[in-house]
């Protein structure tokens, strides 16, 4: 995708590691938001050299870590019910972006057959210490050979939207389950926090999508979107940073305070600050 015809939306920065400021560019048929410039792949990796980069680290340095980290034990039983009721007698499951392995470790322990996708080496040493297995690229597993595939934040970070959703659909069984789980630009703490809301994350997110977005960028490849769920803690996660951005401390109190009044707001409409999509083959 590129910005021709598409409309100015907004300069965000950059907070966590180049203080560059990119722009975003709303594709108006799609529904989505586009950041402008995009890294180079020879580049991107520059980005990501954060300490702050929570998903790559098993810390827990902070009290800001230590809650993200007990939080994630609530979100990944959370995980692990949802594909287990997708899937009552278990079976393969990829997920790309597997980070630290929490999600497919629990799997594994769970009955699941696991395999994972993560370009950090970092993270994948922590992972496989745990006891996930990994392949380099997912070009090398078979057609239709998984029952369910997840990528639990990781779309949006994705240089080549449109290629990585062929591969999805290449890789799923016909009667499999794909999950994403995104940031959602229209939310209210998304509106409340403009500029500085942190689920931006420019430029290591390509894409911001909606729920219209998510539906139209996969119909095109015979993919129905079967479900939306919300994810209401990302909410106070996300509100915690952006207040950080802004002021340059964490405000816990009013930024719990935005975390809920967001998802007050989407109990009207279900506009939450991530949403979980389940997508079927058709």
């Amino acid at each position: 995708m590129d910005i021709l015809n598409k409309k100015y939306f907004l300069t965000v920065k950059d907070y966590s590691v180049s203080k560059e400021t990119f722009d975003l560019y709303q594709d108006e048929v799609l529904d989505m938001l586009i950041t402008f410039p995009q890294p180079s792949i020879e580049d991107l990796g520059k980005y990501y050299e954060s300490v702050d980069y929570i998903s790559h680290t098993d810390s827990k340095r902070s009290l800001f870590e230590k809650l993200y980290h007990f939080i994630k034990t609530i979100a990944l039983n959370n995980k692990l019910d949802l594909i287990n009721s997708l899937q009552p007698d278990k079976g393969k499951i990829l997920d790309i972006g597997a980070g630290t392995g929490d999600f497919l470790s629990a799997a594994k322990k769970g009955g699941w057959q696991t395999i994972g996708v993560e370009p950090s080496e970092k993270a994948k040493a922590i992972a496989i210490n745990k006891g996930v297995s990994f392949v380099d690229k997912t070009a090398v597993l078979e057609n239709n050979s998984f029952d369910v595939i997840s990528m639990w934040h990781v779309l949006e970070h994705v240089p080549d939207l449109d290629k990585q959703i062929k591969e999805l659909k290449r890789l799923l069984k016909p009667t499999g389950t794909l999950i994403i789980a995104v940031p959602n630009f229209k939310s209210f703490d998304a509106k409340h926090y403009g500029k500085f809301w942190a689920a931006y994350d420019v430029p290591i997110h390509f894409w911001h999508f909606s729920k219209t977005a998510i539906k139209l960028l996969f119909e095109k490849e015979e993919m129905k979107l079967e479900k939306v769920l919300p994810m209401k803690f990302d909410s106070f996660y996300v509100s915690l940073l952006s207040e950080k951005y802004k002021s340059g401390k964490m405000n816990f109190i009013k930024a719990f305070f935005i975390g809920l009044q967001s998802n007050l707001s989407a109990k009207k409409n279900f506009e939450y600050s991530s949403h979980i999509y389940l997508l079927k083959n058709t």
